[in-house]
């Protein structure tokens, strides 16, 4: 079963290079989707001069949101399955051979890598465990980590959803839109390793389109 990494990029010159390589040495078939939205800091560059095999590299010509990047990775995926996997060093690809196992035994087509949020500022660690039950309260589920990145799915399914969100709001779209269909949600524990410096999401801002985007999601759709 190939499994299609996509990975939206936006300024991450420093460790989109070393992101490659970790989900390069993952012992699963795959292929590697990387957006770039209009990058500033010379990511652009750097992708570019990428030369590995399986790897699919696209350009943005403005930056329009990660969730933007991931529907134009998701159109350029051609795998059985795909994962969104973050520029920065958060995440451990080599999560991906446990996370793709319920899919691969037919359990299921939904599988989500749950973090421990020891380490992330008060802000995030608050935000996303607000988020997360709120999401339980409206949607009668039972998710320990709405936002995490790692959510890999079925690739017709996820292409089924009809994605439409542009900014990290994506996260919730993906969530609503799975658990509005029914949709079983296998979760697995994963490594977390919480940037220090340079988050890009805003909680002041991401959280309340986060909290919104719940609501809308629930009843309009």
């Amino acid at each position: 079963m190939k499994l299609s990494v996509l990975i939206p990029v936006y300024n991450e010159a420093e460790s989109v290079l070393e992101v490659v390589e970790r989900v390069t040495a993952v012992p699963i078939e795959k292929e590697i989707v990387l957006v770039d939205d209009c990058s500033t800091d010379g990511s652009s560059e750097v992708l570019d001069g990428l030369r590995l095999p399986n790897v699919t590299v696209v350009h943005h010509d403005r930056n329009r949101g990660k969730g933007a990047a991931v529907q134009t990775a998701l159109a350029a995926a051609t795998g059985e399955v795909i994962v969104i996997q973050d520029a920065d060093l958060e995440y451990d690809p080599a999560d991906f051979v446990r996370l793709i196992e319920p899919i691969e035994a037919g359990r299921v087509r939904v599988v989500y890598g749950y973090r421990d949020f020891v380490g992330q500022g008060l802000a995030i660690r608050v935000g996303n465990r607000f988020l997360t039950g709120f999401t339980n309260l409206l949607y009668g589920s039972d998710l320990r980590d709405m936002e995490t990145c790692y959510k890999m799915i079925d690739r017709d399914l996820a292409v089924s959803l009809g994605l439409g969100a542009d900014r990290f709001e994506i996260e919730v779209e993906l969530t609503s839109k799975l658990l509005k269909s029914g949709e079983s949600i296998e979760q697995l524990p994963i490594s977390y390793d919480p940037r220090k410096g340079g988050k890009k999401l805003v909680p002041w801002i991401d959280g309340p389109h986060g909290l919104w985007a719940l609501i809308k999601y629930r009843w309009v759709g």
